[in-house]
């Protein structure tokens, strides 16, 4: 089954939107996924955690560039998304630390397979 038509633009710029009733729209919570997942520095706040970051100075050392407020948008992404997961640790001082969930295991190991070839 071929979802591109072959016909091309006027312009000559490329090749027209494609116009196939066969082809099954995106899902929704792909769109979601890689709309996270293509966001400045996800990958690295990924990479990092599996790397064995876990507190948020530990990230900001693994991603040298990214701001706090940058790096704290994207572990409260991640952690909406079911990616990492947030537990409070007391004591002096009290402090927060990441990991990541199954599902979060299973992205940094595509993230992985990406660097292998490489």
């Amino acid at each position: 089954m071929r979802c591109w038509t072959g016909r091309w633009s006027l312009r000559g710029m490329g090749p027209m939107s494609p116009r196939c009733r066969s082809c099954d729209p995106v899902p929704s919570q792909l769109r979601a996924v890689a709309d996270l997942l293509e966001r400045r520095w996800t990958l690295g706040t990924i990479y990092a955690c599996s790397s064995g970051a876990a507190r948020f100075n530990e990230f900001r050392q693994s991603l040298p560039g990214v701001s706090p407020t940058t790096l704290s948008e994207r572990l409260e992404q991640l952690e909406a998304a079911g990616i990492v997961e947030r537990q409070l640790v007391s004591g002096r001082p009290p402090h927060a630390e990441y990991r990541l969930t199954a599902k979060g295991k299973r992205v940094a190991t595509a993230v992985a397979g990406l660097l292998e070839g490489s």
